[in-house]
């Protein structure tokens, strides 16, 4: 009697993209994704973001239709950050009702109803002038406790904009909890949580630092996590889920995908990850350079975040890889 190898009939299952697709583990689906945009005060058309080819920094119109789009697209959500004009050193213009962020939310919401989960960046980098995610004492350290006063001033002003998840993104200690009890307390119980529950201090960052018109001199090392931990990680996303918070969220994707993996494991809530702006630019680049098919390499970068657990991936081929998949 003779005895096939093993090799042999896994082989026979890869032989069309019909019976691939048939056994394939990992789906990648336009409802599991997210869009990241951008929108700067002021501006009358978008602009360019030179380290991000594609992306912009949309003018409300442009970011209406590009909301428009991406609710035809079956996206899964869209994530605001505004780009304003004026900044200060507590981030006055996040908590103020026509600051760019708040009116932007919005018009999204008016344009786009509940056909697409409006989300808003809930962070003060953008607002301040010294580029740092929260208040500063007076010897230039931020200040934690003070810093969660404005996110929940922060949060009530999105949830009245029409926010339906909020993100706070500033690695706080203690940041969930206070922002659950700011919506909870003018009766927005509707509002959901996405926590950027395990985000590292990242060389990845940097186009996003552009694209936001970042003020930041050194780094964020002192509150965002130390990459060489894993552990740490994973206990961050369950004290955010102990907090209330309805998603976590892992940041950066691709550098971390052993860190996403033990997340999903360990929380019992849906799990995001950020495909961010240098893992999107570096993909860019090397496409420009005709040294890796474009197309193919967004379609694995984006299944690879989900193959390693990630319910919801956040990136800026969004709008395109649904496209790609329509094919």
């Amino acid at each position: 009697m003779t005895v096939e190898r093993p090799v042999v009939r896994q082989r026979r299952l890869r032989r069309t993209p019909a019976l691939r697709d048939l056994v394939a583990e990992t789906s990648l689906a336009a409802r599991q994704l997210v869009l990241p945009v951008f929108v700067r005060e002021g501006a009358a058309e978008p602009v360019p973001i030179s380290s991000m080819p594609g992306v912009v920094q949309h003018s409300r119109d442009s970011l209406r239709r590009a909301a428009t789009e991406a609710a035809e697209a079956g996206l899964g959500g869209i994530m605001l950050f505004g780009v304003p004009t004026t900044k200060d050193a507590v981030g006055s213009g996040a908590v103020d009702p026509d600051g760019i962020l708040n009116v932007a939310i919005a018009d999204v919401a008016a344009e786009v109803g509940d056909a697409l989960p409006v989300m808003a960046d809930l962070c003060l980098d953008e607002f301040t002038d010294h580029g740092h995610c929260g208040v500063l004492t007076a010897g230039g350290v931020v200040d934690n406790d003070a810093t969660l006063e404005v996110y929940a001033e922060m949060a009530r002003a999105q949830a009245a904009a029409g926010a339906a998840v909020v993100g706070p993104s500033g690695m706080m200690d203690g940041q969930v909890a206070v922002v659950r009890d700011a919506l909870d307390g003018v009766g927005r119980t509707d509002v959901a949580i996405l926590a950027y529950a395990t985000k590292y201090a990242s060389a990845f960052y940097g186009p996003f630092r552009e694209a936001v018109d970042s003020s930041l001199t050194g780094d964020r090392r002192t509150y965002q996590q130390d990459g060489r931990n894993r552990i740490e990680g994973v206990r961050e996303a369950l004290l955010d889920e102990a907090e209330g918070a309805d998603l976590v969220m892992v940041k950066p994707a691709l550098a971390y995908l052993d860190v996403l993996r033990e997340v999903r494991d360990a929380v019992s809530v849906p799990v995001a990850a950020y495909n961010i702006s240098g893992e999107y630019a570096m993909v860019e680049a090397a496409a420009a350079n005709g040294w890796i098919d474009r197309e193919a390499a967004i379609l694995e970068t984006l299944t690879s975040i989900r193959r390693a657990g990630a319910d919801v991936v956040l990136t800026y081929w969004a709008a395109e890889a649904a496209a790609l998949l329509r094919r």
